[in-house]
């Protein structure tokens, strides 16, 4: 065992963080490795890209909306992240080999084989805070308008995310820009998925003393994965970057190349845990 301590935890923080419910969605690129070698030793210079098929590098865009109770009361977040799939550079020598496929349904039990992330834009400035404390996120504001598959809405699997710029008022609240940074959509009407156990998903971060950080997420039920690879399917997703001359739109124009096919998609919704039904007349 080290004698290593593990990170502090600022308040007015509490860890586990508990959500109430998770909504989310991810798109995964199979892409050259050297542009993502080259970008990450720049964010995270002690981990390094993993490679899967044919050599290739992966890297993925997440959007959660999710919901948490706290003694006060509850909030609701959104955030989407862009994330190069990687692990510490150190333990290079216990990570198995593995095909795309294998990993996206969670056969790394090692779980050395995370998520470096390279932006976070979310729309709750706690939780920008929170991300930037403790797990060393690079994490900034921003605000969404989505199309989500609900059960409270009509029926389909498509996922719309428009992302758009932001910032922290003085009085800690976010103030919406209207310039867009990224559209996404994601059409997984009528395909089939398949069940996979890939948490916990470790997240990295690396800190301002230049210390990697890992933390943990765990999901507590399989995600639903979409294989996208045969051609056919390569028009459900469209990934548009609005903002390319800002940090982040120069990030993903230089790992992902205009037309880049998804390899995968997996989504998780949070079932729900009561209904209000339709009213009755009691009396004629």
């Amino acid at each position: 065992m080290s004698s290593l301590p593990l990170p502090p935890v600022a308040e007015p923080f509490r860890l586990p963080f508990h959500y109430g419910a998770l909504h989310q969605i991810g798109v995964d690129w199979l892409v050259d490795p050297g542009p993502v070698r080259d970008l990450l030793s720049k964010y995270h210079p002690d981990l390094t890209a993993a490679t899967f098929d044919d050599g290739r590098a992966l890297v993925s865009i997440n959007y959660q909306l999710y919901f948490a109770q706290y003694a006060f009361g509850g909030g609701v977040t959104q955030e989407i992240e862009f994330n190069v799939i990687a692990f510490p550079t150190a333990d290079a020598h216990r990570l198995p080999r593995l095909a795309y496929a294998e990993y996206a349904q969670g056969w790394d039990q090692t779980k050395l084989l995370g998520i470096a992330r390279l932006h976070v834009v979310c729309d709750n400035p706690f939780a920008i805070r929170a991300g930037r404390e403790l797990y060393a996120e690079p994490k900034y504001p921003g605000w969404f308008e989505v199309g989500l598959p609900s059960l409270n809405g009509p029926a389909g699997e498509t996922w719309t995310v428009r992302c758009k710029a932001g910032t922290v008022g003085p009085d800690e609240t976010l103030q919406k820009d209207p310039a867009p940074l990224l559209d996404l959509t994601v059409r997984l009407d009528d395909l089939a998925a398949v069940a996979a156990c890939s948490a916990p998903v470790t997240g990295y971060g690396t800190d301002r003393e230049g210390r990697l950080l890992a933390g943990p997420m765990n999901v507590y039920r399989p995600y639903a994965l979409y294989d996208l690879s045969a051609p056919e399917h390569s028009g459900r997703t469209h990934l548009a970057v609005r903002a390319p001359d800002s940090d982040l739109g120069r990030d993903i124009r230089a790992l992902l190349p205009d037309g880049t096919p998804a390899a995968g998609a997996w989504t998780h919704q949070s079932p729900p845990v009561a209904a209000h039904h339709r009213p009755y007349y009691p009396m004629r």
